[in-house]
């Protein structure tokens, strides 16, 4: 019965009445709709910030602001994650599993063009470090002679079976550097050789295996070949292309919108560890905490020889290399347009992409964010 009365109520308004009624209905629908939006908001803040590495030295800034307790100190819940590869670090920014992640620079811009994934609008706030790679080829090319570029060259020619060197992502710096070591020396990628993708922790195992002749990758797995006398070292990418932008921050666009306070506080923290890390009267404390299971768990020789200020390069070579990793200092955690420059001539460079118009320059370009850097660094400072 109370449910005719108010229709029948309902039918008796018009004019100006009507008018009222109606504004109060969408007046308490937008106030729902508010409501609900602040709850899921609410609900959205309370979750852990899922935060992705690679068991690599360079992932130390990320190991150091857990263990220092830097995210909690800038009012940020963090959960780390291990992951096994640039692929699945890739794949679980772009379909949410992770919130944020250590990438390679290149994996940021190949990600947000649609480079070998669907395409997703991502960015950076942070450049984590600079340089920090090496080239490493197999004993086996030792023994027969190989002692540089030009000297592989001619190995190559004198054999018919087609070598293979790993990278650890097809549009990471790794890539990039790599193929220009060889064309530089007439060695012309998958002509003359075979370039594959492989996880880094897994390229050591491949050398030593048999399956790989050489690869380019982050520490300490080229350390790993040296010290297990496996491979060698023929090129850093400090010589290669000193200060190039190695790792970055990535997450996706909405996530630095709709979580904006987080992400200014993660990268505050983030930059608070790239200083720690740069420090040499640290690189102790870093070294014996990367080497832990949970994190890189590698020999601690391995992870001090690019970290601790003296590089072995093999076969009694070792060179006193206190900048083989760019933590920070000089601007090198802000990502800015030059870095961004770098990685799309490296890219273009590379005869990686046989349609240069596959990388439009302005949107690879907006990918790095020093505007949101400095927001950050400003907080930083308030901290």
């Amino acid at each position: 019965m109370k449910f005719i009365i108010c229709i029948e109520k309902s039918r008796s308004i018009s004019g100006p009445g009507l008018a009222r009624v109606a504004w109060r209905r969408l007046k308490a629908a937008a106030v729902q709709r508010n409501q609900t939006a602040m709850r899921k908001k609410l609900h959205a803040h309370t979750q852990p910030i899922r935060l992705g590495f690679v068991a690599l030295a360079d992932s130390a800034p990320i190991v150091m602001a857990q263990e220092l307790g830097l995210f909690a100190r800038h009012g940020v819940e963090v959960e780390i994650h291990r992951e096994v590869g640039w692929a699945t670090i890739r794949d679980k920014i772009l379909y949410g599993e992770l919130d944020a992640a250590q990438a390679p620079a290149g994996l940021l811009v190949a990600a947000s063009c649609g480079l070998g994934s669907i395409q997703a609008d991502c960015l950076t706030g942070l450049v984590l470090n600079l340089q920090g790679n090496a080239i490493t080829l197999s004993n086996a090319l030792w023994d027969r002679g190989v002692r540089d570029g030009a000297t592989l060259r001619r190995a190559l020619s004198c054999e018919s079976r087609v070598h293979t060197f790993g990278v650890v992502h097809a549009y990471s710096a790794h890539s990039c550097l790599l193929r220009t070591w060889l064309r530089a020396h007439d060695i012309e990628p998958e002509r003359d050789v075979q370039i594959v993708v492989v996880p880094p922790a897994q390229v050591h195992a491949n050398l030593k295996a048999g399956h790989l002749d050489g690869y380019c990758v982050g520490e300490p797995w080229n350390s790993m070949a040296v010290l297990s006398r496996t491979g060698w070292c023929v090129q850093t990418s400090a010589d290669l292309a000193p200060r190039h932008p190695e790792k970055v921050l990535m997450v996706q666009r909405r996530f630095a919108e709709r979580m904006e306070r987080e992400h200014l506080a993660l990268i505050a923290a983030l930059a608070e560890a790239c200083a720690f890390c740069a420090k040499p009267a640290n690189r102790e404390r870093v070294i014996e905490t990367l080497a832990q299971g949970p994190y890189v768990a590698a020999p601690i020789q391995a992870l001090r020889m690019s970290l601790g200020g003296s590089f072995d390069f093999g076969h009694g070579r070792v060179e006193k290399l206190s900048g083989f990793h760019i933590f920070a200092g000089d601007g090198a955690n802000d990502p800015s347009p030059d870095k961004a420059q770098w990685v799309i001539r490296s890219l273009l460079a590379s005869g990686l992409l046989p349609d240069p118009g596959a990388l439009p320059a302005e949107r690879a370009a907006a990918c790095f964010r020093s505007d949101i850097f400095h927001q950050a660094t400003q907080l930083q400072d308030r901290s």
